[in-house]
């Protein structure tokens, strides 16, 4: 009998940093997790990329006392020229 594992869904909006490359791929990244980021060649397949990466992380307990724990009232990203 094969073993189907269930998605645990979260219900939770997490923060992504996407910023496109010189060699034209997406680099996405998700700050709430060390080490969480990938690449796509549109954005569209960049966030799809990350769900999964996302889902792989969340298989360790830490990771999913972080996401536990975060409930931020705000988020803004800002830029300055050095």
């Amino acid at each position: 009998m094969e073993t189907v594992k269930r998605k645990t869904k979260y219900n939770r909006k997490l923060p992504l940093l996407i910023e496109k490359g010189e060699n034209g791929w997406y680099v996405v990244e998700c700050p709430l997790f060390s080490g969480c980021y990938t690449q796509g060649k549109t954005i569209d397949e960049a966030i799809a990329n990350i769900r999964e990466v996302i889902e792989l992380i969340l298989e360790e307990k830490d990771a999913q006392k972080i996401l536990r724990n975060y409930n931020p009232q705000e988020i803004s990203l800002h830029t300055i020229t050095m």
